[in-house]
């Protein structure tokens, strides 16, 4: 660990860019080329007919690779958290149920779609022209979702067990077999759309049962058939750690569905028609994948880098490392941009030919829809990148900014006064917005770099290491307190009185001299998990620095129970601690009156600016206290003694706790 520590902080950045970059942008294009080889096939083999059915038919998969992410991503999430909290048996248990759920779900997915097929295809826009290529390639496509789903759900697994070689060359052997198998199938045996859907189900096939061969293999932990058994604790939690990657995918779906319905309403006004639109833009949209899958993983690559160098306020690192991630990015984008405005026919023909109005509408998609897209070399690492130090507010909205909050409107409004091209103009003017954002959020955020990003306190600490005696046995006093309660300094007083420690800033300390993190990023990012972290950029999936501090002062807490009895403030420290004996938990809380005249006295705050503060820090404390224990932090169940300070006082309250432990 400290060796990959010392390389994170002391290499050569653009050595190490292209050491973590590297497999990140191979996975990504592996991806993208694996919906982008059958596209090519059939079009050149069915025409732009078939490309227009797999792309009203490329929703219902987006769906099946949402609802296997959020299983997969979940399951590994939980297993780096269990694993964190050396509880292996609850780890093997949570994948065991991670791909127990997607191979049921993906089953049922399976037969829903089947059965309801043609509604779903009427939904993402399907014309007459369209319909028969689609059902029939559909079909294919939807029975073999119980092999993609599960494969995929395998692949997130795989990762976080330590093996990302094994899952990225199952993901290569599948879309290199695809690549053989769609023009031996479409040119050979003459099977079409057909041919096309059944070379992709068994590369999804081959994938899976590579996935599956891994389970005996898994370094971490040992599956079993009791890893199987339905745990609904287990799934729920899962599906809570991988929800943010099931919305990210359903909003591509959500931006789909609408872009071919207006296509298809508005191409009837025009002399294109509805099926050359929503093939051709399907076709665009997944050749500017390639371009993003490269922007992703050069930044997704980087997200290491970022978060040490930030947390050890290693600054000029950071800021380095930045400038790098958006230099080539927009070289990149930069790039395709060129591409984009002066090939785009040739492009297009690449995907199989067609009349002068597909050639046509091809030009203006390129040249309209990706106008700027040489701005995603800046949005897209920007939300990746405020995810990387901990900022997952300003990441979330960067990801889905251009996504929904901007994309859909915009195609709805201009689609209504322009038509088609208004439909296509809304691609640069989401990517303007979005870029604009990210340009105010860099902005800023550069400039807090280069000021050495100082962290302002939210909490006043006093002295709290006194240990003048021993109680008999090993005693444990946890305190949850609300902010502005003097919960931490009743701590403070029943430490001294029982003359134990008191445990508070030492985590910020030790965590600090664990991961490289400084004290002042810990104690701003600890315990303030919010729902939006839960949505992580929609690019990297996998824990964020929450959540390697909450498994760090998990671990800490438990050695600190086993060595000495103490007092330990917050961190969800009764929780943790639950299965562990002579445990006292106390929750001390106040009204807001009384929390904004102690704000006021010990924090220097205004009346005004206090009241605000107090309740945010609250909420955040028990957004945090519910994502990890799922549980509501207020209530007086969890707790031995709740104490209301100001009806009590002080005083009286620590000679409360004090009476209440059995020496």
């Amino acid at each position: 660990m400290e060796a990959e520590e010392n390389i994170l902080g002391k290499e050569k950045i653009g050595k190490l860019i292209k050491k973590f970059s590297i497999p990140c942008i191979i996975s990504m294009l592996v991806n993208s080329l694996y919906n982008i080889v059958d596209q090519i096939f059939i079009g050149q083999g069915v025409g732009y007919l078939g490309n227009g059915a797999t792309n009203v038919v490329f929703p219902l998969v987006m769906v099946g690779l949402a609802f296997s992410l959020m299983f997969g991503d979940g399951a590994s999430a939980y297993l780096s958290l269990k694993l964190g909290e050396k509880k292996n048996k609850e780890a093997e248990v949570g994948i065991g149920n991670g791909i127990l759920i997607s191979a049921i779900v993906s089953i049922l997915f399976c037969f829903i779609t089947l059965i309801f097929l043609p509604l779903f295809l009427k939904l993402f826009g399907c014309t007459e022209n369209l319909q028969s290529y689609a059902m029939t390639y559909g079909r294919i496509i939807a029975i073999g979702f119980p092999f993609s789903m599960i494969g995929t759900t395998l692949n997130s697994v795989i990762r976080a067990d330590g093996s990302p070689k094994y899952s990225m060359i199952s993901m290569i052997v599948g879309a290199v077999l695809n690549t053989i198998l769609d023009p031996i199938f479409i040119f050979v045996f003459n099977k079409g759309v057909a041919g096309a859907a059944v070379a992709t189900v068994i590369s999804q096939v081959v994938t899976f049962v590579l996935n599956i061969m891994y389970i005996k293999r898994f370094k971490t932990i040992k599956i079993s058939k009791e890893s199987f058994k339905l745990n609904k604790d287990t799934c729920k939690k899962i599906t809570t750690l991988g929800i943010s990657s099931f919305i990210m995918q359903m909003s591509f779906v959500c931006v789909m569905t609408v872009e071919n319905n207006l296509l298809g309403k508005y191409g009837l006004d025009s002399k294109f028609g509805a099926e050359i639109p929503i093939t051709v833009l399907g076709i665009v949209m997944k050749i500017s994948q390639i371009l993003n899958s490269i922007i992703i993983g050069i930044a997704a690559g980087s997200q290491p880098i970022f978060g040490y160098n930030y947390g050890a306020k290693k600054y000029d690192r950071v800021k380095e490392t930045l400038k790098l991630v958006l230099g080539s990015s927009v070289i990149i984008s930069t790039i395709a941009f060129i591409l984009f405005q002066t090939i785009p026919d040739k492009l297009i023909l690449i995907f199989g030919s067609g009349d002068e109005n597909y050639i046509e509408f091809a030009c203006l998609s390129f040249r309209i829809y990706l106008l700027l897209c040489i701005f995603n070399g800046i949005q897209i690492p920007s939300g990746i990148f405020f995810q990387a130090i901990g900022k997952s507010t300003k990441s979330a909205i960067l990801s889905l900014s251009r996504q929904i909050i901007i994309l859909i409107p915009a195609m709805v409004i201009l689609g209504s006064m322009y038509g088609i091209i208004g439909v296509l103009s809304a691609g640069p003017v989401a990517d303007g917005i979005a870029f604009i954002l990210a340009f105010v959020f860099l902005a800023k955020e550069y400039k807090n770099l280069k000021d050495g990003a100082k962290v302002k306190d939210k909490v006043v600490l006093d002295e709290n290491s006194i240990n003048n005696k021993n109680i008999e046995g090993n005693v444990i006093i946890t305190i949850a307190r609300e902010y502005g309660s003097g919960g931490r300094y009743i701590g403070k007083l029943v430490a001294e009185k029982l003359g134990i420690k008191l445990y508070d800033k030492e985590f910020v300390e030790e965590i600090s001299k664990d991961t490289g993190f400084s004290a002042e990023y810990i104690e701003s990012n600890e315990q303030k998990r919010t729902v939006l972290d839960n949505v992580n950029g929609g690019y990297y999936v996998g824990l964020n620095n929450a959540d390697e501090l909450f498994i760090k002062e998990s671990n800490l807490i438990k050695e600190l129970a086993e060595k000495e009895s103490c007092v330990i403030v917050g961190r969800c420290a009764d929780f943790i601690l639950k299965e562990k004996e002579n445990v006292f938990k106390i929750f001390i809380n106040n009204t807001m009156e009384n929390k904004i005249k102690r704000a006021t006295e010990f924090y220097h705050m205004n009346k005004e600016k206090a009241e605000k503060e107090i309740s945010r820090i609250n909420k955040l404390r028990a957004n945090h206290y519910k994502y990890y224990t799922d549980k509501d932090w207020r209530e007086p169940s969890n707790y031995d003694i709740c104490i209301n300070s100001d009806a009590v006082g002080i005083e009286n309250a620590v000679e409360l706790i004090c009476n209440s432990i059995k020496k």
